[in-house]
C-alpha cells in the first residue's frame, strides 16, 4: 500500500517530508553526509535488510536526492552521490543531531558538530542574515502567502 503524498498540502516542511519524511531515509542521508556511498556500507551502519534499503535508496534517487552511478560492471555495483539537494539538507540534519542531543541523547555516546580547524564543539543555530539573530526569536514568524498564477494559466 502507498502512502499518502505530503506534496499538495501547500507547505514546505509537508514537501520536504514527502521527499525524506522516514526514518530509514533520513539515516541514510546522515551517512551519505558522512561519506558513506554504497550499498554495503549503508547497510553495516544502519543494519536494515536489504529489500529496505533497496527500496530506500531507489527512493531518495527518485526524489532527486541521490544519484545513482555505476562503479563496477561485473558484477554490477553502484554508488549513491549526494545531489545538491542532499547537501542542502545537511543542516537539517545538523539541527535534529542539536536537537536530539539536548533533549534526548544517546546513552554511551558523545556526537558533536565541532571545527575541523579547532576541534570545539559548534551549536548550529539558524540566523537572520541580515541581523545575525536567531530566528527563533519571539519577533518571528512564518507567513504563508497564495502565489501568483504563471502566465497562460500554469501553475
Amino acid at each position: 500500500m502507498r502512502r499518502k503524498s505530503l506534496a499538495d498540502m501547500g507547505c514546505p516542511i509537508a514537501c520536504g517530508l514527502d521527499k525524506v519524511g522516514e526514518w530509514w531515509s533520513i539515516l541514510i542521508l546522515r551517512d551519505v553526509s558522512f561519506g558513506l556511498k554504497r550499498f554495503d556500507e549503508f547497510q553495516k551502519s544502519l543494519g536494515i535488510a536489504p529489500n529496505m534499503l533497496s527500496k530506500r535508496l531507489d527512493g531518495l534517487v527518485e526524489a532527486g536526492l541521490l544519484e545513482k552511478q555505476l562503479y563496477s560492471e561485473k558484477p554490477p555495483r553502484y554508488e549513491y552521490l549526494p545531489t545538491q539537494a542532499a547537501l542542502d539538507f545537511r543542516p537539517v540534519l545538523m539541527a535534529l543531531m542539536t536537537w536530539g542531543n539536548q533533549h534526548f541523547p544517546p546513552a554511551g555516546v558523545d556526537v558533536r558538530l565541532i571545527d575541523r580547524d579547532t576541534g570545539d564543539a559548534v551549536v548550529p543555530v539558524l540566523t537572520d542574515p541580515r541581523n545575525g539573530e536567531p530566528v527563533n526569536q519571539p519577533r518571528y514568524r512564518v507567513k504563508r502567502t497564495a502565489k501568483a498564477a504563471a502566465p497562460g494559466g500554469a501553475a
